[in-house]
């Protein structure tokens, strides 16, 4: 029976159709929308990645200001309540607790002089937020160990809090930088250089530096409030008047020598009772936690993954070298009078307590950028305890704290001025201060001058706030490399803990010998910076040591340079292709210490002065 034509053709005419249907409704689900809009959506993905870095900035300033916070606090109140000869006797009978405050103390300040040794490793191997995160995990650490208060939990806990400074303050420094950069790249991502993942232009980056250190010292700053809460809230309660504590003491001020010496033994009219010192403690480890919390959850990556491979793949040997070349760079070396009075000057105002027990001072390791003032006898208890007593401290400390906040903004005149001004500014600042306060002495238990030793602590937050945030900003303007940040803020970081090292040492000097070295290194800090931009003005090459190529064997098409190809060169090729790459680096290695302002390949020079040599 044969088949109708009409009706295979109908069959046909109808297959034909539903194929055409399937593609329609295949097109709606996986075609391109009629309201799409390519270059909208790709704005609204990039403000969102720009919005992240900011979250990212507050994150790390929120987690900075609570570690902080929560460190100087408790330590405050714990070495207050350790000196008083009461409380030892009736608590500790024996422990030798001064001994272990002694041990503590030597644990912080000294540990942090062989940081240069292992922090780029820590860093290059964790990566900056993890580093980070290590850091804010040991500060609670700490906390946690004046749960149970002995040897060998205070020790080893305050010896770690020494290994961890300089690699977290280098990992956040490093990390606001970054950030920087990296909202640059998401705010000009049309830019060939950005699409191709190439260095910004020299200067490119330099406003988002200035706007995120100044957000990060504007947070982390209000870290000396929080410090003072555990004092004004709980210790306030038990602390004799000035009358009782300052009873003894004769001069203060420039006349003072050493520690304060008549000052009362006992400082408590009244024990604690140990559950409020645990409420007290548990509250304060419920701020260290968080602050791990905000760091593990909020503070994203500073690297893409393949970068961080590129970073930790140059050689541990190389990583661990790298921080010592760049000292060669006389830029550094010109800032290094600057790092170092940086570790000097916080003492003045924020060691928050030294006293003398048997000749033994104890004292509270504050900070502020580098994280920690040492042992010793500050302007604060010569001149602010001395006069006004010990339970205005903390309104002392607190006028600092909320001075150097609100000035950390000044710094934001590096956007239209010129870069020397906020530290130029900070040091005449310090310098109109270390006069005054080397040509008076307050007197003793006399409340009246409490408006001037106010003002003193107001007008030192400012310069400490425009000497810290101005130093981060030079560091990020100068080195814009990202291989090369944490080298440079580990090497500042280091030069502060020598300092303050070096503060540690010296509480037995009289007062007008600190100020008299404080004025030297102020004189000499402000003269080597100007130098250096007098340097700069006039197109000296300075040197940067090469960074090695990454020494992993790269695969996958993220690695694919221009002229490669899918077809790979057989072994013996290859492994004579990198002896001779090698060979190469090795030749310009030898001819960088040969001739340090001429090489090529080897040290970098200005892109004027390339041009010029050129």
């Amino acid at each position: 029976m044969e088949e109708d034509p009409s009706r295979c053709q109908d069959a046909a005419k109808l297959a034909a159709g539903e194929g055409l249907g399937a593609e329609v409704q295949l097109d709606d689900v996986v075609g391109t929308h009629p309201e799409y809009n390519e270059e909208e959506e790709e704005q609204k993905y990039f403000r969102r990645k720009r919005l992240g870095v900011v979250k990212n900035v507050l994150a790390a300033s929120l987690a900075a200001t609570l570690t902080y916070g929560v460190y100087l606090g408790l330590l405050q109140m714990q070495l207050i309540l350790h000196y008083d000869e009461t409380y030892r006797e009736v608590k500790y009978s024996n422990m030798e607790l001064e001994d272990i405050d002694r041990k503590v103390l030597m644990g912080i300040n000294v540990t942090p002089v062989a940081a240069l040794l292992y922090t780029p490793v820590l860093i290059r191997f964790f990566g900056t937020k993890w580093t980070m995160f290590l850091a804010v995990g040991i500060y609670a650490l700490f906390v946690s160990s004046n749960y149970w208060e002995r040897y060998f939990t205070l020790v080893p806990s305050a010896v770690a809090i020494g290994v961890a400074i300089v690699p977290l303050w280098a990992s956040v420094g490093h990390y606001i930088t970054r950030m920087a950069q990296k909202y640059y790249e998401y705010a000009n991502y049309k830019e060939e250089h950005v699409q191709e993942q190439r260095q910004a232009p020299r200067g490119a980056c330099s406003t988002y530096v200035v706007i995120f250190q100044t957000i990060f010292y504007a947070c982390f700053h209000l870290s000396f409030v929080c410090a003072q809460m555990p004092m004004l809230f709980f210790l306030n309660n038990y602390l004799y008047q000035l009358n009782h504590t300052l009873y003894g003491v004769k001069h203060c001020g420039t006349l003072s020598h050493g520690t304060l010496p008549g000052f009362n033994k006992t400082v408590l009219h009244s024990l604690p009772r140990s559950v409020n010192l645990i409420i007290v403690e548990s509250v304060l480890m419920a701020a260290a936690f968080l602050a791990m919390l905000v760091v593990l959850l909020l503070c994203g990556s500073a690297y893409r993954p393949t970068e961080e491979i590129d970073l930790r793949s140059i050689g541990w040997g190389n990583i661990f070298q790298l921080p010592f070349k760049h000292m060669r760079d006389y830029r550094l070396r010109h800032l290094l009078p600057f790092f170092i009075y940086s570790g000097f000057e916080v003492l003045f105002v924020c060691t928050g307590f030294s006293l003398v027990r048997r000749g033994v001072g104890i004292g509270v390791a504050a900070g502020g950028r580098r994280g920690r003032v040492p042992l010793s006898l500050s302007s604060l208890q010569n001149y602010g305890v001395c006069a006004l007593g010990l339970e205005k401290l903390a309104y002392l400390l607190m006028a600092y704290g909320f001075s150097a906040s609100a000035c950390s903004s000044l710094a934001l005149c590096t956007l239209r001025l010129r870069r020397q001004c906020p530290l130029l500014a900070g040091a005449f600042v310090h310098a109109a201060i270390l006069v005054t306060l080397f040509c008076w002495a307050p007197e003793p238990r006399h409340v009246v001058q409490a408006p001037l030793l106010y003002s003193i602590a107001v007008l030192w937050g400012m310069g400490s706030a425009l000497n810290k945030t101005g130093i981060s900003i030079l560091l990020g303007m100068l080195y814009e490399d990202k291989e090369r940040q944490d080298f440079v803020f580990t090497i500042y970081h280091w030069w502060q803990a020598l300092a303050i090292f070096t503060v540690y040492l010296w509480s037995g000097l009289p007062m007008k010998a600190k100020l008299s070295i404080m004025l030297l290194a102020l004189g000499l800090a402000a003269g080597s910076y100007l130098w250096m931009e007098r340097k700069l003005a006039q197109r000296v090459a300075y040197r940067l040591p090469r960074i090695p190529r990454p020494r992993h064997k790269m695969k996958g098409y993220r690695y694919l340079e221009d002229d490669d190809s899918d077809e790979t060169a057989s072994e013996g090729e290859g492994a004579s292709r990198r002896h001779q790459d090698d060979d190469e680096e090795e030749e310009e290695e030898e001819g960088d210490h040969r001739h340090p302002a001429k090489a090529d390949g080897g040290d970098e020079l200005p892109k004027d002065e390339r041009e010029r040599m050129g």
